[in-house]
C-alpha cells in the first residue's frame, strides 16, 4: 500500500493560506538545506545569523519537492515548485497547527530540567507496542524545533510525542498551545538554565507553562519526589488540567518505585502503577532512568496504551548518542590488547545529571586492571553559583568511587582543584586540548564517561577516543602530547 503524502501541495497551501506554484507533494519538512532529502518541503526561515532564502537553490538541487518562501530569491527558476506565504515562520507554525488539527492522535508533551529527550524516546517505544507512534527527532524542542516536529507528524499515527524545552520564561506556553498535549510529563525541576532565572521557583513556573495548552480532559504527570511538586500541582489546577498523577518513591505516588536492582547495563524494577504491581527490566542503567520509566508507564496508561506491552518495551531501550550510549573500543597499548568502554554523555550537563552519570559510572565493573574515568566539561548557564556548583561535584565523584577525573573549562577547574591529588587525571583549558592527553592516557580495561554541556564541545573527546579503535602498533608514531596540570 502506498504511503499517503505528508503534505499535498493543495493541503499545504490551505493550511498556510499560501499560494501554490507548480504541482508537487512533500514527504517531509526541513528547515536546514544541509539536511534536505529528496521529497522534502524546505522552509526558508530567517534567523539572527542566516536567511534560508539564500539556500533555496541548494535545497532544490538536493531534490526538495518544493520550497516555502515569503519572497522569491533571484536565480530561482520561474517554474520552481513553491509555496509562497506572507512569513515563513508563521507558515511553518500554520503547518504545525493544521497537522495537529487533522490528526486524531493522542499527544503527550515532555518537559523538565533533565531527562526530556530520553523520556520522549522511551515513550515512543512504549506507545509503539500498542499502535503506531511518532516522536520529535533529537532535541527539536524550541520555537523552531517544536513546530517543525509537529509539521512532520503523519496524519495516520495513533500517538504523538513531543519534547518542549526552554531557556527563558515564556517560551513553553506558546509551544504547548500549538501542541495541545493530552498528557504532559514534567520529569523534574532543577537549577538548570539558572543564569536566566532569579530562582529555581522561577524555573518551576516556566516548566509549568506546559499546562497552558491543556484542557479539562488532560492529564499531568509529575515527579512526586521533587520539592516543587506542590507548586506544579497548583499550576496544573489553576490551568484546569483534569487529572494529576505522580511518580517516584514517595508513598503516595501513583506510579511508585518499590525497589530496583541496578546493574552495569540494565535495571530490574519492582513498582506499583495505579495500584497494580508490575515488574520489568529496563535496558538502561541508572536510577534516574528507572524513575523516568515510571512516568512513561503512567503516560502510556493515560494515553490508553497497553501497560504490559509498554513495560516489555522498556527492555528494548537503547540510550542515544550523547545521552548514555555505550561504545566498545578495541584498544592495543604496549603489547596489551583489550576493550575500552566509552559512555557517551556528551550532549548536555547539569549538577543533577552529572551526579547521576557518575553514579552509573561507579556501578561499572571495570575489571582488575581497568579504571573508572570521568571526563567532565563545563556545565553552562548556571549563573553566579556556577563555580560552587562545579566544586560541589567532588562529593559524588568520591561517593561513586571514580578513579580519575579529567576536566576542561574554567568552571570545571574548580572541581579538579578540589579533588584529592590521586583522583586527578589531567586538566586543560578546553576539550580540544584535553582530547589528546586523555587519548594517550587510557588503556585496555578502562571505562570512560564523557559529559559536559553542548557548548563545552565534549564530542571532540568522543571522536578522539573512537579513533583509538585502530591498534596503536599499526599507526604511524606520534609525538606525545604535552601533559597539563597533574597529568598522567
Amino acid at each position: 500500500m502506498t504511503t499517503p503524502a505528508l503534505w499535498p501541495a493543495a493541503e499545504a497551501a490551505a493550511a498556510t493560506n499560501g499560494m501554490q506554484v507548480g504541482e508537487w507533494s512533500a514527504a517531509g519538512v526541513s528547515i536546514d538545506s544541509r539536511s534536505v532529502v529528496p521529497g522534502d518541503l524546505f522552509v526558508a526561515l530567517r534567523g539572527p545569523n542566516f536567511d534560508g532564502h539564500d539556500y533555496v537553490k541548494d535545497a532544490l538541487a538536493k531534490g526538495a519537492a518544493a520550497v516555502m518562501v515569503d519572497r522569491v530569491p533571484q536565480g530561482v527558476p520561474h517554474d520552481a515548485p513553491l509555496l509562497v506565504v506572507e512569513d515563513t515562520m508563521d507558515g511553518l507554525t500554520d503547518l504545525a497547527r493544521f497537522a495537529r488539527m487533522r490528526s486524531e492522535a493522542r499527544v503527550v508533551g515532555v518537559t523538565g530540567s533533565v531527562g526530556k529527550t530520553s523520556t520522549k524516546e522511551a515513550l515512543k517505544l512504549a506507545l509503539s507496542a500498542t499502535a503506531p507512534a511518532y516522536a520529535s527527532q533529537g532535541n527539536l524542542n524550541n520555537q523552531w524545533g517544536a513546530p517543525l516536529s509537529l509539521s512532520r507528524m503523519p496524519e495516520q499515527v495513533s500517538y504523538g510525542v513531543f519534547e518542549l524545552g526552554m531557556n527563558h520564561a515564556g517560551e513553553i506556553a506558546p509551544l504547548s498551545r500549538l501542541v495541545e498535549p493530552d498528557v504532559a510529563i514534567i520529569t523534574n525541576v532543577e537549577a538548570v538554565h539558572a543564569a536566566h532565572f532569579h530562582s529555581v521557583e522561577g524555573i518551576a513556573d516556566a516548566k509549568a507553562e506546559i499546562f497552558r495548552g491543556m484542557g479539562p480532559e488532560s492529564t499531568a504527570i509529575l515527579n512526586r519526589d521533587n520539592p516543587f511538586f506542590p507548586r506544579l500541582v497548583a499550576h496544573a489546577r489553576t490551568q484546569g488540567v483534569g487529572r494529576i498523577w505522580s511518580f517516584g518513591e514517595h508513598a503516595e505516588a501513583d506510579a511508585r518505585l518499590i525497589d530496583c536492582s541496578l546493574h552495569t547495563a540494565a535495571s530490574a524494577v519492582n513498582a506499583v502503577i495505579l495500584g497494580e504491581p508490575l515488574r520489568y527490566t529496563l535496558s538502561a542503567p541508572g536510577k534516574h532512568w528507572v524513575l523516568n520509566s515510571l512516568s512513561v508507564l503512567l503516560a502510556a496508561k493515560a494515553m490508553g496504551a497497553n501497560i504490559a506491552g509498554a513495560a516489555r518495551a522498556m527492555g528494548r531501550i537503547t540510550p542515544l548518542r550523547g545521552r548514555g550510549a555505550r561504545i566498545t573500543i578495541e584498544l592495543q597499548r604496549g603489547g596489551q590488547a583489550g576493550k575500552l568502554l566509552l559512555i557517551d554523555e556528551s550532549y548536555n550537563a547539569s549538577p543533577v545529571s552529572v551526579a547521576a552519570s557518575l553514579e552509573v559510572l561507579g556501578g561499572v565493573d571495570s575489571g582488575p586492571d581497568g579504571r573508572r574515568i570521568a571526563v567532565l566539561g563545563d556545565m553552562l548557564e548556571l549563573g553566579p553559583d556556577s563555580p560552587a556548583l562545579h566544586a560541589g561535584l567532588k562529593q559524588p565523584v568520591l561517593a561513586s568511587d571514580i578513579d580519575l577525573v579529567f576536566a576542561c573549562g574554567p568552571d570545571m577547574k574548580q572541581l579538579y582543584d578540589a579533588l584529592p591529588e590521586g583522583r586527578r587525571g589531567a586538566y586543560a583549558a578546553d576539550s580540544a586540548a584535553l582530547a589528546p592527553v586523555l587519548a594517550e592516557a587510557v588503556r585496555p580495561g578502562d571505562c570512560v564517561m564523557v559529559k559536559g554541556s553542548l557548548g563545552s564541545r565534549m564530542a571532540v573527546i568522543i571522536e578522539a577516543l573512537e579513533n583509538l579503535h585502530v591498534a596503536r602498533e599499526n599507526r604511524a608514531p606520534q609525538a606525545s602530547p604535552k601533559r597539563v596540570a597533574n597529568g598522567l
